[in-house]
């Protein structure tokens, strides 16, 4: 959506105008419903949560300050993300794995992400546990410090660095069992 359009969205908006909402749910829920799956494995839990996060968008658009193309996006994705976390927290089997019940993985270089669809990268992330999938979305997608991450989820700073370095560790060996698996089709 380019800046001009943007903006008098905006304005449709903070007038609480019925046709602006339908407009911006049309125009951003695909990408915040991808924001969702991320965090969420359940696919009514991202309707939830997409749902919710729109209902935080229109009680709090008074509070949104326009400050250029892209600002409305990032807003509602700031939105999005703290609704899916909130949405985590309170689902009882979330629990963040204490670093002497993790079982060892090999330390691994960054995984090779280059050879591997987007979509088959996405479902090996959503298959990650739950603490590892959060910590390891909030780290990389959202560029937060693992201090950040810590405050968020209400959880040492170690034990957020613990996590993505096992998440990551995870996914390397998911890569590699993909690509063998790849391999081992054209042989």
């Amino acid at each position: 959506m380019d800046e001009s359009k943007e903006q008098i969205l905006v304005k449709r908006l903070l007038m609480k105008e019925e046709a602006a909402w339908k407009e911006l749910f049309g125009a951003y829920s695909g990408n915040l419903s991808y924001v969702c799956s991320r965090y969420m494995t359940e696919k009514e839990d991202v309707h939830d949560v997409l749902q919710n996060s729109f209902i935080k968008m229109f009680r709090s658009i008074d509070s949104f300050e326009y400050r250029g193309k892209g600002s409305l996006k990032a807003w509602m994705t700031r939105i999005t993300v703290n609704e899916s976390l909130k949405h985590i927290k309170k689902r009882t089997d979330f629990t963040v794995v204490e670093v002497n019940e993790l079982p060892d993985f090999p330390d691994e270089d960054d995984p090779d992400f280059e050879e591997i669809p987007k979509d088959v990268i996405m479902e090996m992330i959503r298959a990650l546990p739950d603490g590892y999938r959060t910590v390891f979305n909030l780290y990389v997608f959202e560029k937060k410090s693992h201090k950040e991450i810590s405050g968020l989820l209400g959880i040492a700073e170690n034990s957020s660095a613990s996590q993505f370095h096992r998440a990551k560790g995870l996914l390397a060996q998911k890569i590699n069992e993909f690509k063998m698996s790849k391999k081992a089709q054209y042989e």
